[in-house]
Protein backbone atom coordinates (compact mmCIF):
# COMPACT_ATOMS: atom_id res chain seq x y z
CA UNK A 1 0.00 0.00 0.00
CA UNK A 2 1.08 3.18 -0.15
CA UNK A 3 1.76 6.25 1.89
CA UNK A 4 -0.88 8.59 0.68
CA UNK A 5 -3.54 5.48 0.97
CA UNK A 6 -2.66 4.98 4.36
CA UNK A 7 -3.09 8.85 5.13
CA UNK A 8 -6.52 9.07 3.42
CA UNK A 9 -7.38 5.91 5.08
CA UNK A 10 -6.48 7.17 8.58
CA UNK A 11 -8.35 10.87 8.13
CA UNK A 12 -11.25 8.65 7.31
CA UNK A 13 -11.63 6.47 9.99
CA UNK A 14 -10.66 9.56 11.82
CA UNK A 15 -13.56 11.73 10.83
CA UNK A 16 -15.75 8.92 10.99
CA UNK A 17 -15.34 8.25 15.10
CA UNK A 18 -15.47 12.21 15.12
CA UNK A 19 -18.66 12.95 13.81
CA UNK A 20 -20.22 10.02 15.92
CA UNK A 21 -18.49 11.32 18.89
CA UNK A 22 -20.25 15.25 18.11
CA UNK A 23 -23.84 13.83 16.52
CA UNK A 24 -23.80 11.54 19.56
CA UNK A 25 -23.40 14.75 21.90
CA UNK A 26 -26.45 16.89 19.95
CA UNK A 27 -28.89 17.85 22.37
CA UNK A 28 -33.13 15.58 20.81
CA UNK A 29 -34.06 19.29 20.45
CA UNK A 30 -31.74 20.02 17.82
CA UNK A 31 -31.25 17.11 16.46
CA UNK A 32 -33.85 17.67 13.44
CA UNK A 33 -32.17 21.09 12.50
CA UNK A 34 -29.11 19.83 12.33
CA UNK A 35 -30.09 17.22 9.95
CA UNK A 36 -32.02 19.27 8.20
CA UNK A 37 -29.07 21.36 7.62
CA UNK A 38 -26.63 18.65 6.95
CA UNK A 39 -28.83 17.60 4.63
CA UNK A 40 -29.30 20.76 2.82
CA UNK A 41 -25.43 20.72 2.44
CA UNK A 42 -26.01 17.54 -0.05
CA UNK A 43 -26.11 20.15 -2.59
CA UNK A 44 -22.33 20.31 -2.49
CA UNK A 45 -22.67 16.50 -3.55
CA UNK A 46 -25.21 17.04 -6.41
CA UNK A 47 -22.86 20.01 -7.59
CA UNK A 48 -19.61 17.66 -7.68
CA UNK A 49 -21.38 14.69 -8.86
CA UNK A 50 -22.64 16.92 -12.13
CA UNK A 51 -18.95 18.29 -12.36
CA UNK A 52 -17.55 14.43 -12.77
CA UNK A 53 -20.12 13.12 -14.95
CA UNK A 54 -19.68 15.93 -17.57
CA UNK A 55 -16.21 15.46 -18.12
CA UNK A 56 -15.16 13.97 -21.28
CA UNK A 57 -13.87 10.66 -21.93
CA UNK A 58 -15.23 9.12 -18.53
CA UNK A 59 -15.72 5.71 -18.06
CA UNK A 60 -19.12 4.75 -17.94
CA UNK A 61 -18.98 3.23 -14.22
CA UNK A 62 -17.96 6.34 -13.23
CA UNK A 63 -20.88 8.21 -15.32
CA UNK A 64 -23.27 5.49 -13.27
CA UNK A 65 -21.82 6.37 -9.95
CA UNK A 66 -22.20 10.28 -10.93
CA UNK A 67 -25.97 9.40 -11.49
CA UNK A 68 -26.62 7.41 -8.59
CA UNK A 69 -24.74 10.67 -6.51
CA UNK A 70 -26.85 12.96 -7.82
CA UNK A 71 -29.88 10.97 -7.32
CA UNK A 72 -29.56 10.39 -3.90
CA UNK A 73 -28.30 13.38 -3.12
CA UNK A 74 -31.06 15.27 -4.39
CA UNK A 75 -33.20 12.62 -2.86
CA UNK A 76 -31.53 13.75 0.47
CA UNK A 77 -31.80 17.53 -0.12
CA UNK A 78 -35.64 17.94 -0.95
CA UNK A 79 -36.16 15.26 2.39
CA UNK A 80 -34.15 17.77 4.46
CA UNK A 81 -36.16 20.74 3.51
CA UNK A 82 -39.66 18.63 3.67
CA UNK A 83 -37.99 17.87 7.17
CA UNK A 84 -37.30 21.18 8.09
CA UNK A 85 -40.75 22.55 6.59
CA UNK A 86 -42.49 20.03 8.95
CA UNK A 87 -40.86 21.87 12.03
CA UNK A 88 -41.25 25.07 10.78
CA UNK A 89 -45.06 24.30 10.73
CA UNK A 90 -45.23 22.96 14.78
CA UNK A 91 -44.10 26.39 16.10
CA UNK A 92 -46.72 28.18 13.62
CA UNK A 93 -49.51 30.02 15.81
CA UNK A 94 -52.79 28.19 14.88
CA UNK A 95 -55.78 30.66 14.62
CA UNK A 96 -58.34 29.50 17.06
CA UNK A 97 -61.62 28.24 15.67
CA UNK A 98 -64.22 31.12 14.52
CA UNK A 99 -67.34 30.19 15.69
CA UNK A 100 -70.51 29.32 13.40
CA UNK A 101 -72.57 31.99 12.53
CA UNK A 102 -76.48 30.41 13.62
CA UNK A 103 -79.05 31.42 11.15
CA UNK A 104 -82.43 32.39 12.25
Amino acid sequence: MTTSFLIELTVLILAAFLGVEVISKVPTLLHTPLMSGTNAIHGIVIVGAIIVASQPDQNGWIRFVSLVAVALGTANVVGGFVVTDRMLEMFRRREPAKPEEKKE
